[in-house]
């Protein structure tokens, strides 16, 4: 199992324990909603940070936009710390936390309570809607690095 998925399951399976244990009862639970992780990709970080990956993490009371390291990483210093992040073209401001057994991460709310959706379906293709708007599409990213690589602009590039 890659670093990713393995990171990506851990964050799954602590909020599903959340959600059994310290969410249990709480009014806010939406009972058509689970928990889920969605479109987690790897992010460009600059050194000395460690690499990491975004994506939406959906539970039955909130949807976040988060940032996790691919590495666990113990450290309590920034919890509670905000920290503006660049996401494609946007800057999000992002919350630290930390939480045994998965280590640091930051999250930015998207959403809360999480009423407004009908069912996971609608909260996954809203998450999935707001990574696409985030991302630059494949083609994009393509064409302008081959302009680089070639001297020309992303618009001369030529497929």
């Amino acid at each position: 199992m890659s670093d990713l998925a393995a990171r990506v399951q851990a964050l799954v399976a602590l909020f599903r324990h959340v959600e059994r244990t310290r969410m249990a009862g709480v009014p806010v639970l939406h009972a058509a909603l689970q928990v889920e992780a969605v479109g987690f990709e790897p992010v460009p970080v600059e050194p000395p940070e460690t690499p990491a990956a975004l994506g939406v993490l959906l539970t039955p009371w909130f949807m976040n936009l988060v940032w996790l390291p691919l590495q666990p990483d113990a450290r309590t210093d920034r919890v509670g710390q905000a920290r503006v992040r660049a996401v494609g073209t946007t800057r999000f401001e992002f919350i630290g936390a930390c939480e045994a057994g998965l280590g640091a991460y930051e999250a930015c709310s998207l959403a809360s309570p999480m009423f407004e959706f009908a069912d996971q379906a609608q909260a996954r293709a809203t998450a999935r809607a707001v990574l696409d708007a985030l991302r630059p599409p494949a083609a994009a990213v393509s064409k302008g690095r081959r302009g680089f690589l070639l001297g020309r602009s992303a618009v001369e590039a030529r497929p």
